[in-house]
């Protein structure tokens, strides 16, 4: 007889037994053979399809109380749905079982691949949700690959982060950042160098005299202190700016393409800058002083944190730059506070014997440091929490 593996198994016929009398398993096995014989025809004949291995070992159960006779009886069939419809109805054809008048109801033919498609859609459901969750539309993976490539395209020029066109083109657009740089590649503009830092490189100074110069600042003091001292060191022929209150790297394409488009000369600027100066009265520069006190709250123990190493660093002349974990990273002069800022990751607090200019907090800003306290400090704006000694009394 051949078997029927479990993975082969499709449906399962399933029936209920009644006996008048006492009955046991071979005797429903024995009337189910018996009286299905040739009723379906020889295609369909149990013992065939037993031995052939499409139709399982018939289970029984039966239990005998009070001369009465009551139990199951189990099919497994790897036959089609129709076939399998067929040999389920032969069952309740059978009148006798054993000396008993008996009678089987089929009570279901179950599916065994339900389970399975249930699963299996399921897990499917679950898989689908994780890639929506997780995966990357097909817009944000190529801007990933342009971002990538971009990137690469960065080039440097004395020491500097250019862009790959700079060095040929007759024209040349000087930027605050690297980032600057790269948003630039985003909208094809190539022909870049950045001054990375806080003073002119003498690199830029000849640039101006070598090329048609665009100085493309962004919208805030800053960018008009940048535009202020490279007309004294350099030849600049235009300046654009950002909108105010926005940084080049942060613009849009509209955004910069219509700042580059609306870039003055660099006498129009300087006349602009004047008469802004020039219109600026005493009760508005003193509103405007005040406005760029820092608004940031201090916890009261960093507070006291920050008080206490300032008061050390009296007369010193040093600088400490700490972590977002309070460790110090870092202890130097103040004349190297800011080239040594240059090559430090993740500086969270510094704190030196110095003023807090604009220059320092620009770097500082760029290279993500959250707290910046000195002695006595500018009035500028900016997103970093400026502290000087008074702040801390």
């Amino acid at each position: 007889m051949a078997k029927l593996a479990p993975t082969s198994i499709k449906y399962i016929v399933k029936g209920r037994i009644k006996a008048k009398g006492v009955i046991e398993k071979p005797d429903v096995i024995g009337a189910v053979f018996g009286q299905t014989e040739g009723l379906l025809g020889s295609d369909l004949d149990l013992r065939e399809l037993q031995q052939a291995g499409k139709i399982g070992r018939i289970e029984v159960k039966i239990t005998s109380k009070d001369g009465t006779s009551e139990g199951e009886i189990t099919i497994p069939s790897a036959l089609d749905a129709a076939e399998t419809s067929l040999i389920a109805a032969t069952l309740e054809t059978i009148e006798r079982i054993g000396p008993c008048a008996a009678k089987i109801v089929l009570e279901m033919v179950e599916d065994t691949r339900s389970e399975k498609r249930k699963y299996v859609v399921d897990k499917a459901r679950d898989i689908l949700k994780g890639l929506m969750d997780t995966g990357e539309s097909v817009s944000e993976i190529s801007e990933s690959i342009k971002e990538s490539v971009r990137t690469h395209e960065i080039s440097t020029y004395k020491g500097m982060p250019c862009g790959p066109d700079m060095e040929d083109s007759e024209e040349v657009i000087i930027v605050e950042g690297r980032a600057d740089i790269l948003n630039l590649l985003r909208y094809s503009i190539r022909n870049t160098v950045a001054l990375e830092g806080t003073s002119i490189p003498q690199a830029i100074v000849d640039l101006t005299k070598e090329k048609v110069s665009t100085l493309f600042v962004d919208g805030d003091r800053g960018g008009q202190l940048i535009s202020k001292e490279l007309f004294q060191k350099g030849e600049v022929d235009f300046v654009a700016t950002a909108p105010e209150g926005k940084e080049v790297e942060d613009l849009t394409k509209k955004e910069v393409f219509t700042s580059l488009r609306s870039k003055l000369s660099a006498e129009q600027y300087k006349t602009s800058m004047s008469k802004q100066f020039r219109e600026r009265k005493k009760p508005q520069a003193e509103k405007f002083e005040r406005s760029f006190k820092s608004t940031t709250k201090v916890s009261a123990a960093d507070k006291e944190r920050f008080k206490k190493t300032l008061e050390e660093l009296v007369g010193t002349r040093a600088a400490c730059i700490y972590s977002a974990e309070n460790e110090l990273l870092g202890k130097v002069p103040v004349t190297e506070l800011q080239n040594v800022l240059k090559t430090m990751e993740n500086p969270h607090t510094i704190i030196f014997d110095g003023k807090v200019d604009f220059r320092l907090n620009s770097l500082a800003k760029r290279k993500g440091v959250k707290f910046l306290i000195g002695m006595e400090r500018e009035n500028f704006n900016s997103s970093i929490a400026i502290l000087s000694r008074k702040d801390l009394e």
